[in-house]
């Protein structure tokens, strides 16, 4: 199963790092564009003085070459031919279709009309929908990308429980109660 992330479910960095934890598991395969990249750091270094350009971007690489196969190519041709109530959105759904995504991962779920995106073959779901998706497939895989998300935070270090406050603030609340039923 592939899923694009679009820039918005990569800004929160609490979500951004639970996304690729699964993604390491293989419970799917991210997809993303230098477009969607730019999108979110961009975002997020203009919201977020304190943080360093090059730390962001750094991320960015680490993604890269942590997922290979994650970085969409080729895609512009589709942009054009496609209709979203947002055209600032095209590129996203044009990046999807031509990976063959199943689902687009995005906090925007209403910019992107399931009807719509039915006839590529594609849904659009919001971060915390698609948490509790995987939480129900493999629910061993996810808590052992969770407790990774939470060991390999050493910058600082967070207990489980503010992983879980944080990943609330972002709107993933079903997943994080699920969460809290795998821990305890």
């Amino acid at each position: 199963m592939a899923a694009l992330l679009d820039a918005n479910v990569l800004y929160p960095a609490p979500v951004r790092d639970l996304l690729l934890h699964l993604a390491d598991t293989g419970l799917y395969f991210p997809k993303w564009t230098d477009e969607i990249h730019k999108e979110w750091i961009q975002n997020l270094f203009a919201n977020r003085p304190d943080l360093k350009l090059s730390s962001l971007k750094s991320a960015k690489r680490s993604m890269n070459l942590a997922f290979p196969d994650a970085d969409i190519k080729g895609f512009f041709h589709l942009i054009e031919k496609l209709q979203l109530p947002d055209n600032n959105d095209r590129h996203v759904l044009a990046a999807a279709i031509h990976a063959k995504a199943d689902f687009s991962i995005t906090y925007n779920v209403k910019d992107f009309p399931q009807k719509y995106l039915a006839s590529f073959s594609l849904n659009a779901i919001n971060p915390n929908d698609f948490t509790v998706k995987l939480i129900h497939q493999d629910k061993e895989a996810v808590l052992s990308a969770f407790n990774n998300q939470v060991a390999n935070l050493k910058y600082p270090p967070l207990t489980k429980n503010e992983v879980l406050n944080s990943l609330a603030k972002c709107e993933l609340k079903k997943s994080v109660t699920l969460l809290l039923t795998l821990i305890h």
